[in-house]
């Protein structure tokens, strides 16, 4: 069948991938002039299917206040006369409540293992390097009452089977060296040994390679203007270079999903949660994050990347925008000269940000629409890289009719009434 995929990040990438491996004739098409160039580009680069939770949950109303008052918060809200962001706070409210939170990552955490599995496997397929590592993540807590309020945290892990190691002070170190250089003080961590890290540009871009290898064509530098619909089917794509047509279309453009199916009567709720990043080399072995450690003060990732370290963090509700804020990347400074002082060089650092594309509930959404040949995959938030190998085959499976391979249930958009 021929398959047209619009967005080539590493959630369109994977599925052509994977559709490709399957028999189809896939076309790939984005604005940019390569794969994986905008939210895909430098997010934290965790792989963390352990950390596969909803944003939504019972306390985080509370939570949010304080981190609205607070300069350094991970939480920031820029007020807007725009309906679809009050529409999504609203819809986000109403899931923090523990009967909805513990649905919500049911329906998240198969995925996510799932897709561990997935990448692991495409990995030796294929033998793509991407300055992966499977050194597990640190989640630090500076305090001793951030440690003692993880007992249902370790009730879901022991739920779904999720190897955690409960650390102190010293086995935190153990596991990450550097902290023995931390300018403040920690009282020890939640480590998850199965969580992976890597490059999610470098992965997506090498990834497309071998796609293209395999029979896809990438059109790149196209914009995506409109979804052409008769009553039951897509019929066409108007694009910057003229009318693509296909037998089934999948849209793969994570926070603009909702701007190209509005048109055709199609209600996503995904609203773009900016993220930011720096990205730094190494300058001192010793003093640099061996995996991931994720500072709960400031929900700030520290990942290592090869010869790199990536810090990243802030879900910022405010538009369609990129703009870089030095207060934002005071924050992400903070967290890691709080924790790695001599580990990279921030003269050097590139400050990033990118749109998450939030669904309110948490799960991403994947699998058919109304219409017949139409299907999505998109919605993934903070998880797209945990997700996206998962998310790829159930994608290709649901195409074939297939019967997916763990329970998908809750994961398409008819969970949206």
């Amino acid at each position: 069948m021929k398959i047209l995929i619009l967005g080539a990040g590493v959630i369109g990438v994977t599925s052509a991938y994977e559709l490709a491996k399957a028999g189809h004739e896939v076309t790939v098409i984005d604005r940019q002039p390569g794969a994986g160039l905008e939210t895909s580009f430098a997010n934290a680069g965790e792989i963390s299917p352990g950390y596969a939770s909803p944003w939504a949950g019972p306390g985080v109303p509370v939570k949010a206040v304080k981190w609205l008052l607070d300069t350094h918060g991970p939480l920031v809200i820029r007020p807007r006369l725009d309906p679809a962001m009050w529409i999504f706070i609203a819809r986000m409210l109403r899931n923090c409540t523990s009967a909805r939170y513990a649905v919500n990552k049911a329906r998240m955490v198969p995925l996510a293992e799932y897709s561990r599995d997935c990448l692991r496997a495409l990995r030796a397929e294929t033998g793509i390097a991407y300055d992966e590592r499977s050194r597990g993540t640190l989640q630090l807590f500076r305090d001793a009452a951030q440690l003692d309020h993880i007992d249902k945290d370790l009730a879901v892990l022991r739920r779904y089977g999720v190897a955690f190691e409960v650390l102190d002070r010293a086995g935190c170190i153990a596991a990450e060296p550097g902290l023995s250089t931390a300018a403040v003080a920690f009282a020890g961590g939640l480590r998850l040994p199965g969580d992976e890290t890597g490059d999610c540009h470098m992965f997506t871009r090498e990834l497309a390679l071998r796609a293209a290898e395999a029979g896809v064509r990438f059109q790149y530098e196209t914009a995506i203007d409109a979804i052409i619909a008769d009553g039951a089917r897509v019929t066409g794509v108007r694009t910057s270079t003229g009318l693509v047509q296909s037998e089934a279309y999948v849209v793969a453009l994570g926070s603009y999903s909702p701007l190209l199916l509005a048109p055709v009567g199609i209600d996503v709720p995904v609203y773009p949660v900016k993220g930011y990043s720096l990205t730094l080399p190494v300058t001192a072995e010793a003093g640099a994050p061996v995996s991931t450690v994720m500072d709960e003060q400031h929900k700030v990732a520290i990942t290592r990347l090869g010869h790199r370290i990536r810090v990243g963090g802030t879900a910022e509700l405010g538009g369609y925008n990129n703009a870089l804020p030095a207060s934002r990347r005071a924050t992400l400074v903070r967290s890691l000269t709080d924790l790695f002082p001599g580990g990279g060089d921030l003269a050097a650092a590139e400050f990033w940000s990118g749109l998450r594309p939030m669904t309110p509930d948490g799960p991403p959404i994947i699998g058919p629409t109304r219409y017949g040949n139409l299907y999505l995959n998109t919605g993934h938030g903070t998880l797209g890289w945990t997700m996206a190998c998962g998310s790829a085959r159930l994608l290709t499976d649901l195409i074939a009719g297939k019967t997916p391979e763990f329970d998908h249930a809750g994961l398409g958009i008819e969970r949206y009434g």
